[in-house]
């Protein structure tokens, strides 16, 4: 899986975090989401997916 962020599209809710803590961050300045892992392990795959639909933004792109 790869994933990809629009930090242009972020408005810093956080629910990525919330629901993949491993995979996503955010920055302390503004609170726009930091990837820390582009291709984390297919074990991850439920939480980043729920990640992406949980984003009110829209910021997040799976790519499987």
């Amino acid at each position: 899986m790869k994933i990809l962020i629009d930090e242009g599209k972020c408005v810093g809710a956080g629910t990525c975090v919330l629901a993949a803590a491993d995979v996503f961050d955010q920055r302390d300045e503004d609170g726009i989401v930091v990837l820390l892992d582009d291709d984390p392990p297919h074990a991850l795959l439920p939480q980043v997916m729920d990640a992406a639909a949980r984003c009110p933004a829209l910021a997040i792109e799976v790519v499987e």
